[in-house]
């Protein structure tokens, strides 16, 4: 089915709340909000961010954890002509404020942070206090911040000042700011990771958005009836647009994940009544050894990684009964690249991303910047309607990635004879073995055919005769024990030379970034530490 003719997300939403009102679209534990409501809701912000002096363009930056009004203040924001900046939840005071200052955003709505944890605090801290009108001293584009409604802070205004100030604004006023809103207007300006050096801020436009997600959910069959918790956090290009955009525009039910942990799992598992579950390899390990799963409505699984144990997938499909389990490609500078289908076996699930998704085009070069055959590998090249429009005040950067319509995305994948792209490794996270190349990727895959690992993460770290060599973090399978010296000789045995880690550390969990990846920045840090084998 292709995408509706919608073209900006405020259409999106006046057209679906217009046929179908009465769709559940949130479902924030006491808070849950149809098209309906969340339309009046979001035009209500709207009217509050007009009052403010929010202009057409304008950046609005939203920060705190997954939740009902974070959906609200993003669909206002949208509505506003506005474009939003998402800050994580994770973020310290300098972080917020370095994305704050670099994309020059007017208006900060900020909520609660985890733990008690006031984020506009820890804003003070770094950008000082309040001081000629401003809100923060040291971010002079900020003109307003909007704090939690219990909280009292000189220079902000709460959401009911701003709500009330916004009934100044008429009904009309709002309705022509949300329709002049063109489908090729930037609709968001999103950090990058961070953990490979300064994040950048991609910005990415209304109509690219809506077919890409619409393209994905498609494939994922999300829709109408299901239950779909979001653990991957707003101020993420996944949990935002695969998340918060996706469950609206095909009238799912999203539940908004604030704070994950293990017992909240088995609680969507049995009490949710989810349908559809997203997020790392690391969770369906959690939910295989360490929920009793019994009866369940789950029926798809969504794993976005460079490589999935086949085993994984396996015992996904056949102990849960799933419909289908969904890898999948995809980076906040291309959006949505590749995706597998429903009738891929468990082996193209687990090795591959899938095919291109219709629209977009996938290359593989070689470091002189030609094309490879098939089977080649070389960094993956994507062109089509999803590539970003650049780097946020950085033409530099951008020229440096979009070449001749193509984005160079840094990856190093191969494309098989049917046209499956693998992700086979980062190009910066290669390392050099004296004189070889090594993908931490390939090694930690083979180091998973051992036998006693559930998870493991390669990292290089210097060495003073061989200039690099592996260092292994490894979880061991649930009641079985991982001997370092036995993964060596292992590693020894069935692998090239160069190959086999050095150091192999045996941990409990390995780190995540607040995007559920594997936080290798972390694990070289400690590898420093750890003595050569």
């Amino acid at each position: 089915m292709e995408v509706p003719d919608w073209r900006t997300i405020p259409r999106m939403l006046r057209d679906l709340s217009r046929d179908h009102p009465s769709d559940v679209v949130v479902d924030d534990g006491e808070v849950r909000l149809t098209l309906a409501e969340l339309r009046d809701r979001a035009g209500r912000v709207a009217r509050g961010l007009i009052a403010l002096g929010v202009l057409p363009g304008d950046r609005v930056a939203v920060w705190g954890p997954n939740d009902a009004s974070w959906v609200v203040a993003a669909f206002g924001v949208w509505d506003a002509g506005a474009v939003l900046v998402p800050l994580s939840s994770r973020y310290k005071g300098i972080e917020a404020a370095a994305t704050l200052r670099s994309t020059g955003t007017s208006v900060l709505i900020v909520g609660h942070g985890h733990d008690g944890v006031v984020l506009a605090d820890l804003l003070a801290e770094a950008a000082g206090g309040t001081a000629a009108g401003l809100p923060f001293a040291d971010l002079p584009d900020l003109r307003h911040a909007i704090v939690p409604e219990d909280l009292e802070r000189p220079g902000s205004a709460r959401p009911s000042q701003v709500l009330a100030a916004g009934s100044g604004v008429t009904l009309a006023e709002a309705e022509e700011r949300a329709l002049a809103v063109r489908p090729d207007d930037l609709c968001e300006i999103i950090s990058t990771s961070g953990t490979t050096g300064t994040p950048k801020g991609v910005m990415l436009e209304h109509a690219p958005m809506l077919r890409g997600y619409w393209d994905w959910a498609e494939i994922v069959t999300l829709g109408p009836g299901d239950r779909y918790p979001v653990i991957a956090p707003f101020a993420h290009g996944f949990g935002l647009n695969a998340g918060l955009l996706a469950s609206v525009m095909r009238r799912a039910t999203m539940m908004p994940i604030g704070a994950f942990g293990p017992e909240l799992l088995e609680d969507l598992i049995h009490d949710g009544g989810i349908t559809i579950l997203a997020g790392p390899p690391t969770l369906f390990h959690r939910l295989l050894q360490e929920t009793e799963i019994g009866e369940h409505s789950l029926r798809v699984a969504i794993c976005g990684a460079a490589s999935v144990p086949s085993e994984l997938v396996r015992r996904l499909l056949e102990r849960l009964g799933l419909e289908r389990m969904i890898n999948a490609y995809g980076l906040m500078e291309g959006t949505v690249v590749s995706m597998t289908r429903a009738d891929d076996p468990p082996e193209v699930i687990a090795s591959t991303t899938g095919r291109p998704v219709p629209g977009v085009e996938v290359m593989i070069v070689d470091d002189e910047g030609r094309s490879v055959p098939r089977g080649g590998r070389g960094e993956v090249l994507v062109r089509g309607y999803g590539v970003m429009r650049g780097y946020w005040g950085d033409p530099g950067r951008t020229a440096e990635v979009i070449r001749d319509g193509w984005l160079h995305t840094g990856d190093v994948g191969v494309l098989d004879a049917r046209g499956d792209l693998a992700i086979v490794d980062r190009k910066k996270e290669l390392f050099i073995t004296g004189g070889f190349n090594v993908s931490p990727a390939e090694v930690e895959g083979l180091l998973l055919r051992e036998g006693s690992l559930s998870q493991a993460a390669v990292v290089g770290v210097p060495d003073e005769r061989m200039g690099e060599v592996g260092c292994a973090f490894v979880v061991p399978r649930q009641g079985v024990a991982a001997e370092p010296e036995r993964i060596i000789a292992w590693a020894r045995d069935n692998m090239s030379n160069y190959k086999v880690p050095r150091r192999v550390v045996v941990v409990g969990s390995l780190p995540v970034n607040a995007n559920g990846k594997v936080d290798k920045r972390v694990l070289r840090a400690r590898a420093w530490q750890v003595p050569a084998r």
